[in-house]
């Protein structure tokens, strides 16, 4: 494997003078980390390490002002600067609006390192604007995905999964976005917000900046495969599922979930029909310490009497095609197959959270009525998975595709 080469102590010898320094004459040379305004700040620790590795200064007046903004300039000159790669080809006078701003040569090199691709900013890089959080996930997964090949299967790997974040339900995300922000959240350079949200247009904070940067050191030094929540996003990318990744249960007879998936399946009582999307595995045997990626998606509360050791939550978006008058939640129950028979995810907090929907407890002949032109409506149900069972589910479509459940071992 390439990897991407980064400082990982100290690059005051690369940096000479700090970029921030560089760009505004009011920065101090302060290196120590103290500043007053970061006391109980969540990034202080890495705050007080990206200046120590001279990422950052401080201000003459004592504070680091870790809420301030980054500028596309200055990212870029960050990345080219700590990165010890060379480029295999050195790209000049990318940005004709670049031409003598201080930040040409590097922002040049952090193209030609593949962090910034310059298609993207047909009308000039403007180096001014501050820097996003979706540009610098792309930014940086790019540079991983240019220097290591199984990075860059990532990024294809991941164009259809299951985001879990709230941007993924309410459309705010394109499959041109989405693989960016699942290597970066599946490797933990990134996380959401306490909201639920990715944040693809706020803008990045010194604070974030700092972070981001050392996590970045610590990503390029490991395996695209050694990181298990984005192998989950992987295998929801190019499965529908993630059972193999969380859970000791496999798909069995050659069957898969992309064979059902999105095919129609008749109700056995004719009250309708349904298609399973996605079958999404959370490993909450300690219901208190939850496993997977998925899990702040879908699990809190209290505990269900099936949360146990050998026993994995699956959660199941199914969309559901009510045709009989009167359709309640009882024609579901009633007619829907073993492997997405499940229950409400008694989540309605996660629910308006994220932006997702879920069996309806109540007035359930109401919700559904509502769907009965044709056009269906997608939603999460709850099932179980018991190693101790003889079986674990399956599905047949209308057409006869189908996928079955099994333990690994069998």
């Amino acid at each position: 494997m390439k990897k991407l080469i980064l400082n990982s102590l100290v690059v005051v010898s690369l940096v000479g003078i700090s970029l921030l320094a560089q760009v505004r004459p009011a920065v101090a040379a302060q290196q120590t980390g103290v500043f007053t305004d970061i006391k109980g700040h969540w990034a202080k620790a890495a705050i007080e390490t990206a200046v120590k590795n001279g990422y950052f200064k401080g201000y003459a007046d004592g504070t680091f002002k870790p809420n301030g903004t980054v500028t596309r300039a200055e990212f870029a000159a960050l990345l080219s600067r700590v990165s010890k790669v060379q480029a295999e080809t050195e790209q000049t006078n990318v940005f004709p609006d670049l031409a003598g701003h201080w930040s040409e040569a590097e922002v040049n090199r952090a193209v030609s390192l593949g962090y910034i691709n310059a298609s993207d900013y047909p009308n000039g890089f403007k180096p001014s604007t501050p820097i996003t959080r979706m540009e610098i996930a792309k930014w940086m997964t790019s540079g991983l995905a240019a220097t290591d090949t199984d990075y860059k299967q990532a990024l294809q790997d991941t164009v259809t999964t299951l985001l879990p974040v709230k941007e993924y339900f309410k459309q705010g995300i394109s499959q041109s976005q989405a693989p960016y922000i699942a290597v970066s959240l599946g490797t933990k350079l990134m996380s959401g917000y306490p909201d639920g949200s990715f944040g693809l247009t706020k803008q990045a904070t010194r604070a974030e900046a700092s972070a981001i940067l050392l996590r970045l050191y610590n990503v390029s030094q490991q395996q695209a495969s050694s990181f298990v929540g984005l192998n989950e996003l992987r295998e929801v990318g190019t499965k529908r599922t993630n059972l193999d990744i969380i859970s000791p249960f496999t798909t069995a007879m050659n069957s898969s979930f992309n064979d059902v998936a999105g095919k129609k399946r008749t109700f056995s009582n004719n009250a309708g029909a349904f298609e399973l999307n996605h079958f999404i595995v959370v490993d909450t045997q300690d219901f208190n310490n939850p496993k997977g990626i998925y899990a702040p998606l879908f699990v809190e509360g209290n505990e269900d009497s099936l949360d146990r050791p050998g026993i994995y939550r699956a959660y199941m978006e199914v969309t559901i095609y009510p045709k009989t008058e009167h359709f309640t939640v009882d024609h579901y129950y009633n007619g829907a197959e073993s492997i997405t028979f499940g229950a409400n995810t008694s989540t309605y907090t996660l629910e308006d959270k994220y932006g997702y929907l879920t069996i309806p407890y109540t007035k359930s002949e109401r919700f559904f009525s509502s769907y009965r032109d044709g056009r269906g409506v997608t939603l999460w149900t709850l099932g179980f998975l018991n190693i101790d069972r003889t079986s674990y589910g399956s599905m047949e479509t209308d057409d006869g595709s189908f996928v079955k459940i099994k333990l690994k071992d069998e």
